[in-house]
């Protein structure tokens, strides 16, 4: 595979700019692993979707991520169009290195970057499903996304706010910690109205929703234990309003799989979501937040090639 034909897609900004300064010994070793290829640095948003699509409909026949969920999010962006791989022999790598880096706990990836090159240099391809997502922006405007981990909506859309609003110095653990906690003590019970399928629509106060493809979000929360990137089915986890100090007693089973013990917590299964609010509720895609409820959710199957490591 010629340089032309594996293109790397970087973004240097990701993991409070660790990337950009630990890209050139990622190079180094992805030169020595993988072969020739070509590198593209992104420098704002979109940019990477845009690249990704450039690099495909050039001819391009495997893009490698180098980033955290959100760079991931946007290549995704760029494999994807109308419900379509844009180049359907094409694969897709990913070297974690980011704030969250949460989807590749789910695949799984190595995070180790020497494992991670080693990993697509085995070239062991997963066709995963995705989530795709409309919902409103910040203009007003209804946009249409593509995820691949998980869309949430009330608290989980204020911690990733406030997340991204911090410098992330005290790495991704701590970062979505003090992130969560902050938002606790400020989060305003959100009444969403929400219907799962052609099921009856509820509507309850809620605390969070998760909507999820991947198992793991906000930095290493287990919100979905039973979510298969490849089961073509969303695992909706609704978290139930509940006092302060009972969500800070529960706090620690988001991290131990312990969610489903919780009274105040439903989670099922289905391939279709639609949610809305008279309240304002920001969204959380991947790590990122682009916007607000209303929003219609639906998995799309089997749709991008990935290359994760083998299973045991």
């Amino acid at each position: 595979m010629n340089f032309e034909k594996t293109v790397f897609i970087v973004n240097p900004h990701s993991g409070n700019g660790s990337t950009g300064k630990e890209w050139p010994r990622i190079r180094a070793l992805a030169e020595a692993c993988l072969g020739p290829f070509a590198t593209r640095l992104t420098a704002g948003p979109g940019d990477a979707t845009r690249m990704t699509r450039e690099s495909l409909l050039a001819g391009a026949e495997r893009i490698v991520c180098v980033g955290g969920d959100g760079s991931l999010n946007e290549v995704i962006n760029g494999f994807i169009a109308a419900d379509r791989p844009v180049r359907k022999d094409a694969v897709l790598g990913f070297v974690p290195n980011g704030t969250g880096c949460d989807f590749s706990r789910t695949v799984p990836i190595p995070t180790e970057p020497r494992a991670s090159l080693a990993t697509i240099r085995e070239n062991h391809v997963q066709t995963i499903d995705l989530g795709r997502i409309r919902f409103r922006d910040h203009r007003g405007e209804t946009c249409t996304r593509y995820f691949h981990n998980i869309a949430s909506f009330g608290l989980g859309g204020e911690v990733v706010d406030r997340v991204n609003r911090t410098s992330k110095v005290c790495g991704p653990f701590l970062t979505f910690i003090w992130g969560t906690l902050v938002s606790l003590f400020a989060y305003e019970k959100k009444r969403i109205r929400l219907q799962v399928d052609d099921r009856e629509i509820r509507t309850r106060e809620v605390l969070n929703c998760a909507v999820a493809n991947g198992r793991y979000h906000g930095g290493g929360m287990l919100v979905a234990p039973d979510a298969l990137a490849d089961d073509g089915f969303f695992h909706v986890t609704v978290i139930g309003a509940m006092p302060l100090p009972l969500v800070l007693w529960h706090l620690p089973k988001l991290y131990t799989g312990g969610i489903k013990g919780i009274r105040q917590v439903s989670i099922e299964t289905g391939t279709q979501v639609t949610a809305s609010s008279e309240q304002r509720v920001l969204l959380d895609i991947d790590g990122e937040q682009p916007g607000t409820l209303p929003a219609e959710l639906a998995i799309v199957p089997g749709i991008l090639r990935m290359i994760t490591s083998k299973g045991p």
